[in-house]
């Protein structure tokens, strides 16, 4: 069964950090390109980053850049999303997404469109407040 899970969200106050867990089950994570989304409250949900496959590039959302990285632990089957000097507006559910009937191995220019992904994890919440 095809399946991805969200962890590691949770409640830090501004500057601080977080790092975000995908972890996939019933395929292998590294044959694809992975994306990372938010949603805020009454906001739509935005892409956050996209990391390709193997040597491929990796993109950040401006928002976000230089902040947020994304690293792959192949062994583990699992993605992260290491985030940094949060600030409040950073608040929302985070989700990772994996385009596995797309079969899209590198982030392309509609790396933010959330067509471009079949599967979607249920989401790990962060809450970036004083």
């Amino acid at each position: 069964q095809v399946q991805l899970v969200e962890s590691g969200g949770g409640l830090v106050q501004p500057g601080g950090s977080l790092r975000l867990s995908c972890a996939a089950s019933g395929f292998t994570l590294d044959y694809y390109a992975i994306g990372w989304f938010r949603q805020a409250p009454g906001k739509e949900r935005e892409g956050v980053s996209c990391a390709s496959s193997s040597d491929g590039p990796t993109y950040y959302a401006d928002s976000v850049k230089g902040r947020f990285s994304i690293s792959r632990d192949n062994a583990k089957n699992t993605v992260y999303l290491h985030v940094h000097s949060l600030k409040p507006e950073d608040t929302g559910v985070y989700y990772c997404a994996a385009p596995y009937f797309k079969g899209t191995v590198v982030c392309g220019d509609e790396w933010t469109s959330d067509i471009e992904y079949d599967y979607w994890g249920q989401g790990t919440q962060v809450t970036v407040s004083s």
